[in-house]
């Protein structure tokens, strides 16, 4: 018997949204990770809201749905809001029951510079590294690091003369033509209107100039987890500098190797490395130079184990990119586009950590 197209709705609900959610879900496994490292920053959030006035929306919460938001590849925090209005999985994750308001997208603005005040997504990030059932994953010997450009939330044609005495644009109307030929244009000279932290940079001869900046991930060696962020503006040195910063945080002391690609071939990079009790474990740059690393490196099977693990940074690199959408930050200034590539870094070892946690007896 066929049955009817009836579409009434029920009265009253009582249904969770816990009840939707399927029982094996990766997120199931992720939940208890985050709260776990909510739970931790709780002090530090109490620190950056006042103790009088009207109740904000809880930090946590905007958190877990600015994860959500990596996770899914959700473009923007308004799609993100339309998303958590009807969707049951973002409820039980962010921890809004069925019928809970959605709060305007507005509140992920005003909140942001507090967050930002008390760089709350690098604290989050190690808090979700310092979890006792996480630490046992990560190695403390072995590293690698490599660093990637995020375009710019501006256009070349924002990128005008600092001293203004470019001619304004021919035609009319916001998005007028321009004509580039024949000038010069550098990061001395020109800045963007648009975001002037932004710099131009060509990653190598062939590829075009553009607006970027540069993001940096440390990893460790033995399961490929995120231990390090930085974004930096892009310049030729940057790579090389915040490697030293970042894998002088991460050594505390210790007697570590460092991997890395040819571009680290230099020898006041490896001789930093060495000063400060790193084994540089870089790639050579054998083109028409003599290279920094020599047999008493290489000779070593460490040496040929860490070329060929340095190149599982790429593995979150393109997670970033391609599926949480940040090949192109939305954000404008070095800060705000640090820390959403920090939060959405945590994001992507986050993603990794059910079945690695699965894995370990």
């Amino acid at each position: 018997m066929r049955g009817t197209d009836d579409q009434n709705g029920a009265l009253f609900s009582y249904l969770s949204p816990d009840v939707l959610v399927p029982a094996d879900h990766p997120l199931r496994t992720i939940l208890p990770l985050v709260n776990a490292a909510l739970e931790r920053l709780s002090p530090e959030f109490s620190r950056l809201y006042s103790p009088r006035g009207r109740a904000s929306i809880a930090p946590e919460k905007l958190l877990r749905a600015l994860l959500l938001q990596a996770f899914y590849g959700v473009r923007s925090e308004r799609q993100l809001m339309e998303q958590v209005t009807y969707n049951m999985l973002f409820r039980w994750f962010i921890g809004l029951s069925m019928d809970a308001p959605v709060w305007d997208v507005t509140v992920f603005t005003k909140n942001r510079e507090r967050l930002l005040a008390g760089d709350i997504a690098v604290a989050f990030l190690l808090s979700v590294m310092g979890d006792p059932a996480v630490k046992r994953l990560l190695s403390n010997e072995h590293f690698s690091v490599d660093g990637t450009l995020i375009d710019a939330w501006a256009s070349m044609k924002s990128f005008r003369r600092k001293d203004g005495a470019d001619d304004d644009p021919s035609g009319s109307g916001r998005n007028a033509e321009r004509d580039f030929r024949g000038e010069k244009r550098s990061n001395e000279t020109h800045a963007s209107i648009t975001d002037p932290d932004a710099r131009l940079y060509r990653k190598s001869n062939g590829q075009p100039s553009r607006l970027c900046y540069m993001s940096h991930l440390l990893i460790e060696n033995r399961n490929g987890l995120i231990v390090g962020v930085r974004t930096t503006h892009a310049t030729g040195r940057a790579e090389r500098e915040t490697a030293e910063a970042m894998i002088a945080v991460a050594a505390r002391g210790r007697r570590v190797t460092l991997g890395s690609d040819k571009a680290y071939d230099t020898a006041e990079h490896v001789a930093n490395l060495r000063a400060i009790g790193v084994t540089p474990h870089v790639a050579q740059n054998l083109s028409g130079r003599r290279s920094s690393i020599d047999g008493r490196t290489t000779r070593h099977p460490g040496y040929a184990i860490s070329q060929r693990i340095r190149k599982r940074v790429e593995e979150p690199f393109g997670w970033i990119k391609a599926t949480a959408g940040l090949r192109k930050t939305r954000h404008r200034g070095l800060d705000r586009v640090g820390w959403i590539f920090t939060l959405t870094a945590t994001a992507a070892n986050l993603i990794r950590l059910p079945k690695l946690l699965g894995a370990t007896p």
